[in-house]
């Protein structure tokens, strides 16, 4: 049996949703361009499945401009017209309308903080938090420190980031290591991001 036999069960066997596991999430990410798409794509998921937004992630890419900020905060009716037309993404008038918001609200924080980078691992002192879990049902769905950056980000003026979703993107970007203790991406992330215990 392979190291990579022993990973996290919630991916399943699907390969999109395994190179995901192993190569993405909880790794710590720190690109302003990359961190404005898990915010959105965590946002779209609400209701959904991860691996239905995994199955679209191209779709959204190719429809919000490679979540250029700036680009998609210049969106008008018509770009919301053609979204809402487009089945590479989830066709929802909220989610849709909350990316192009989001998107303003990205700018004000990189104008106010220099980035959405600083700002948003801001909330972890800026180094992950390691967790230790043996099984999956001692993961939480949100945290402290998830509901401190979901007001925080309400606050600013972004939507569809209430607790849970706010948890779910520190998972994602690496600002938690909530990968299983037995999982091989346990230590090879813990060991390359200089994380903290908590």
């Amino acid at each position: 049996m392979s190291e990579t036999d022993c990973r996290c069960p919630w991916c399943g066997d699907d390969p999109l949703y395994r190179a995901y596991h192993d190569h993405e999430w909880g790794v710590p990410l720190h690109d302003d361009t990359r961190l404005f798409e898990m915010l959105t794509l965590e946002g779209a998921q609400a209701g959904l499945s991860w691996l239905t937004i995994l199955r679209k992630r191209d779709g959204y890419r190719r429809a919000f401009a490679g979540f250029d900020p700036r680009t998609v905060a210049a969106f008008d009716d018509l770009d919301v017209a053609r979204l809402l037309a487009d089945p590479g993404i989830v066709r929802n008038r909220l989610k849709v309308a909350s990316t192009i918001s989001n998107a303003r609200a990205v700018l004000e924080v990189q104008a106010r903080y220099g980035s959405l980078d600083s700002y948003l691992w801001h909330f972890v002192g800026g180094v992950p938090i390691i967790n230790r879990w043996d099984a999956m049902g001692q993961l939480p769905a949100s945290t402290a420190l998830s509901d401190a950056m979901s007001k925080e980000l309400k606050r600013i003026g972004f939507r569809f980031v209430g607790s849970t979703i706010c948890y779910a993107f520190m998972q994602a970007t690496g600002m938690v290591n909530d990968h299983l203790k037995e999982c091989f991406c346990y230590e090879k992330i813990n060991l390359e991001g200089s994380g903290r215990d908590l």
